[in-house]
Formats: C-alpha cells, structure tokens, sequence
C-alpha cells in the first residue's frame, strides 16, 4: 500500500472509530453520508475493523417492525482508536512541517 493510500485508510478508519463512538446507532448510509465515502467503501471499512475486532454489531429494535444495529468500540477498539490518533496525529504535523518548509521556501522566492 503506497504512503498516500496508507494516509486515507488511516483517516477513514480514525473518522470513522469517532462517530460510531459518538453515535453507535447510526445506520450505514448515515455513516456513509456523515465520512463523505460511498456505502460500499464504507462498509469495506466497517467490516475490516470488525473482523480486525475493534467494533462489533449488537441487533436492537428501533421501532416496532424494524431491526437496526448498534456499532460498537470494543476495548480492543477504543484502545486502538487511541493508537489511530497518535499515527494520524503524527502523519499530520509530518505533512503541516513539509507544508510550512515549502511556504517558507515559496516567499523567499517570492520576496527577492
């Protein structure tokens, strides 16, 4: 997987980890339309930290003829969500450094 992939994937997954931590009911279009991904690649997504054990799908009734599924952080999960951020974190203030050097770099050449 290439670094930019890589970079995506990360984002995907921590946005992702935040709003089933936030509202675990949520369906998986409004997740869909919350992340800004189509349904497909987010449940992709979902599916991959489920198997990976960081979430799991619990059944409750949201009315009285409808099934809907809660999406929950396992321990396992809110302890990697936790390693998530540092790694996005970290990828983040790499990429504002690279960005502030090449500013610095554009107004020097601008300024002479």
């Amino acid at each position: 997987m290439n670094q930019s992939a890589e970079s995506a994937n990360l984002s995907h997954e921590k946005k992702l980890l935040d709003v089933i931590a936030a509202k675990p009911e949520i369906t998986q279009r409004e997740l869909s339309d919350e992340l800004g991904l189509s349904l497909g690649k987010t449940n992709f997504v979902l599916t991959a930290l489920i198997d990976r054990g960081l979430v799991k799908v619990d059944n409750f009734k949201r009315s009285d003829n409808k099934v809907g599924y809660a999406y929950l952080l396992t321990p396992k999960g809110i302890s990697e969500k936790v390693v998530i951020t540092k790694r996005f974190l970290a990828r983040k203030m790499a990429e504002y450094d690279q960005l502030k050097a090449e500013i610095e770099k554009l107004q020097e050449e601008v300024s002479k």
